[in-house]
């Protein structure tokens, strides 16, 4: 091969290279960006405020709040849980006698209400529970339900923390939650304080 036919290859092979990382850069920034359309952060001064006094990691409330209510602050589901958070009534109402604090069940629609009380009872979770895949489930099939899996070795082999989570809906909830956790600390590591 002569000296002209390999300065060619050569700049035919860097050619390449540069429109390769151009277009894999291109790829990345709009995969990026869609994806931070699909997973968004809203409400950024409550939800920092409220999971820094409540020692509560923001990753997992965007995940739990996108996941809940896709940020509708007047979502409302079929088992009448509210708001952002989507807390239902009668968890609201148990909430409000561990801060003193007295609303409406109206007011899970207000996002800073819902926000702060949806936080509130993941550290209580959080708190009780040691484990985030056990809070989320909690949240999602409640407290006592948790609290009765963990006495059963198929579910929970620690009898600390459920590894087997036996319902098709509560499993996939945790799933997509978990999930969405990860995606916001990829997307967003310089926005979240850990």
């Amino acid at each position: 091969m002569d000296k002209r036919k390999r300065i060619s290859s050569v700049k035919i092979f860097l050619i390449a290279s540069v429109s390769i990382a151009v277009i894999a850069t291109a790829v990345f920034f709009v995969c990026k960006t869609v994806y931070k359309t699909v997973y968004p952060m809203k409400y950024t001064d409550e939800i920092q405020k409220y999971c820094e006094e409540y020692n509560v990691p923001e990753s997992l409330m965007y995940a739990v709040i996108n996941t809940e209510s896709g940020y509708d602050e007047n979502a409302k589901s079929k088992a009448g849980a509210l708001g952002l958070t989507q807390i239902t009534p009668e968890t609201f109402r148990w909430l409000q006698t561990k801060t003193g604090e007295k609303y409406s069940d109206s007011d899970l629609y207000t996002p800073e209400i819902s926000i702060k009380y949806g936080i509130l009872f993941y550290s209580m979770l959080l708190e009780e529970f040691g484990d985030t895949k056990t809070a989320v489930a909690a949240y999602h099939a409640g407290r006592g339900k948790i609290n009765s899996w963990l006495k059963d070795s198929q579910i929970s082999p620690d009898g600390k923390t459920v590894q087997n989570i036996p319902t098709g809906e509560t499993h996939n909830y945790a799933e997509k939650v978990l999930k969405a956790v990860s995606i916001y600390e990829n997307l967003y590591k310089k926005e979240l304080n850990k």
